[in-house]
């Protein structure tokens, strides 16, 4: 159906940054909305930013200002740039999206699905 693989995530310092890439792949129909989420460690899995199917977005208010989420339609990938990094933005980050797949004859859904994840880690 809808396959999403993150990358982008590593070791950076406080006040650097990162770009986590979702590339989505399958027999994608039509991309909703697309999610990052982070879920630090022993915490719940959190919503950090949005973007919707007509490019709406959405933050949290811990990373307004600091992080920006965009897509590219053509490429089917959704980008999460995170500047000014803070020890507390340390997680592993995920790609969620609610996508409409098409079977070879309908579309079906949307339905969600969720990335494997990428790790991000913040040093002071």
């Amino acid at each position: 159906q809808v396959q999403l693989v993150e990358s982008g995530g590593g070791l950076v310092q406080a006040g650097g940054s990162l770009r986590l890439s979702c590339a989505v792949s399958g027999s994608v129909f039509r991309l909703n909305a697309m999610y990052w989420y982070r879920q630090a460690p022993g915490k719940q899995r959190d919503l950090v930013a949005t973007i919707t199917g007509d490019g709406s977005t959405d933050y949290a208010d811990s990373v307004k200002g600091r992080f920006t989420i965009s897509a590219d339609n053509a490429k089917n990938t959704v980008y999460l740039q995170m500047g000014s990094l803070k020890p507390e933005d340390t997680g592993v980050y995920y790609c969620n999206a609610d996508a409409t797949y098409w079977t070879g004859s309908s579309p079906r859904g949307p339905y969600n699905y969720w990335g494997q994840g990428t790790q991000v880690t913040v040093s002071s």
